[in-house]
């Protein structure tokens, strides 16, 4: 009953049978109207016909004009097209044709109605066949049989036997139509759910190692070619995730493997023989550097991994986004001091914005680390932070050598860095997760951030933040 091919053959059965029924209905109605109209008109005519021959005799004598039957052969007819019986207005009967055996059934208001000059017609029963009976009144063909009532009567059992006739040509037809409509739709059926399994048959071929393959089945069939475009699409969406998470893992995985190759190297020459305590205080700090490496290299791993499983959601508040930019340049500028670097904030309009303060300083650090580890000595990054619009605007621009065409695009793809030969002065050191998380952070606010080369030297990074967080991934209702 699931299927759908065979609710499909069902329903096109049923409409037609219904169809059917009902023009057979209606064929029944106008066939038994039409007999009934031809009996009443026959017994009229009858009625009529026996009316003046029955009174064409002189001095009121009445008499059938018939052919002359034998008792026993009147016996043996049953269905005779007409009967006739004349009555007497007190119910007594007078005449009645040779051709039947005993008194038609008398309907005595229906021979009160005619006495009193009207035409009755009734259905009755008679030697237990159906009849239909027209009392005529005998007035019309003069005075002398004032008193005087035909009956005149015929078997419905004619009529009957044809509407019963037609009644099982109907339903055997609608029976058979029935049958081959449902043969019809359940072939139908068959032909239209076919590209579906083809189309399944081809998905579930799909493996990792497959999704380069896109789905040809019944593509240029109008019906299935958006189904097929959509389900190619998202093939071509898995295809891209896959790859990006192999190459998210393998880079992990050679990003993990150097600190912890250094660390196991150190600690295995320290230990091939007695050091004294300055030596083991020096592998001591190296492998502290080592360690505070894998520690935020796991911190942008799992705040990516958030963002990639829809769980990075901003709790969103009204923030002042120059007053938290401000907190992460105080503390980053002991760093920017070391390598002579003048680091500056310029907030030129109001910066309040409903944002995540937390995931806004995080913005921040990495686009102010990003630009000290490229600056080089003696230079200078500016923060600026204003309004344009509906939107807060936040600039981090460095004077280093910029960023090389080919790198514009690919800047906030994960584990990815500019060529440090590219980037004379520069340090290239860093998980190379920090602008994929800026990115992060900015689309789940629903901003937007870009990456360019200033006019005058130096790289420009430029993120917008909507005022009224429209756009931005809401936290679930707990």
């Amino acid at each position: 009953m699931r299927s759908l091919r065979f609710r499909l053959a069902a329903r096109v059965a049923g409409s037609i049978t219904l169809a059917l029924v009902a023009i057979s209905l209606v064929s029944l109605a106008g066939a038994r109207s039409f007999l009934d109209r031809e009996i009443g008109s026959s017994l009229l005519n009858v009625a009529s016909i026996q009316a003046s021959s029955l009174t064409e005799a002189p001095g009121g004598a009445m008499r059938f004009h018939e052919w002359d039957l034998t008792p026993e052969e009147a016996v043996q007819v049953r269905e005779l097209n007409r009967y006739a019986q004349v009555w007497s207005a007190s119910g007594e009967s007078l005449l009645r044709t040779q051709y039947i055996t005993e008194d038609l059934p008398l309907d005595r208001a229906a021979l009160r109605g005619a006495a009193a000059g009207r035409l009755v017609t009734t259905d009755q029963r008679f030697q237990g066949l159906p009849i239909r009976s027209l009392y005529y009144p005998l007035e019309r063909m003069g005075a002398a049989h004032a008193r005087h009532v035909l009956q005149v009567a015929a078997p419905l059992s004619g009529r009957d036997r044809m509407l019963r006739q037609l009644t099982w040509l109907l339903g055997a037809i609608t029976v058979l139509v029935a049958g081959a409509s449902f043969a019809g739709g359940w072939w139908l059926g068959g032909r239209m759910v076919r590209p579906v399994h083809e189309i399944i048959d081809q998905a579930e071929a799909m493996r990792p190692g497959t999704l380069g393959r896109r789905i040809s089945a019944d593509a240029d069939t109008r019906e299935y070619e958006r189904l097929v475009h959509v389900l190619n699409g998202m093939l071509a969406r898995l295809e891209a995730a896959f790859e990006s998470q192999r190459r998210f893992t393998a880079d992990a995985s050679h990003e993990l493997r150097g600190p912890l190759t250094a660390l196991r190297g150190e600690v295995e020459v320290a230990l091939r023989r007695d050091r004294d305590p300055a030596e083991y205080r020096r592998v001591l700090g190296s492998n502290l550097q080592e360690v505070e490496r894998l520690t935020d290299l796991a911190a942008d791993l799992l705040t990516l991994a958030r963002s990639d499983a829809g769980v990075m959601q901003p709790r969103l508040q009204a923030t002042d986004v120059a007053a938290r930019a401000a907190a992460v340049v105080a503390r980053l500028r002991a760093r920017a001091d070391e390598k002579d670097i003048r680091l500056d904030l310029q907030a030129t309009a109001d910066a309040e914005a409903l944002v995540d303060p937390g995931l806004v300083e995080q913005l921040v650090w990495n686009l102010v680390e990003n630009a000290i580890r490229f600056t080089p000595a003696g230079g200078r990054v500016d923060v600026v932070i204003g309004r344009e619009g509906q939107d807060v605007v936040l600039e981090v621009r460095d004077r280093g050598p910029g960023l090389p065409e080919e790198d514009v695009e690919r800047i906030f793809e994960r584990f990815y860095r500019a060529d440090p030969a590219r980037t004379p002065g520069g340090d290239a050191t860093g998980t190379g997760l920090g602008l994929s998380i800026v990115r992060a952070i900015t689309d789940v606010h629903g901003g937007r951030v870009r990456a360019l080369n200033a006019p005058d030297g130096g790289a420009v990074f430029r993120v917008t933040l909507p005022v009224d967080g429209r756009g931005a991934r809401p936290v679930p209702a707990s």
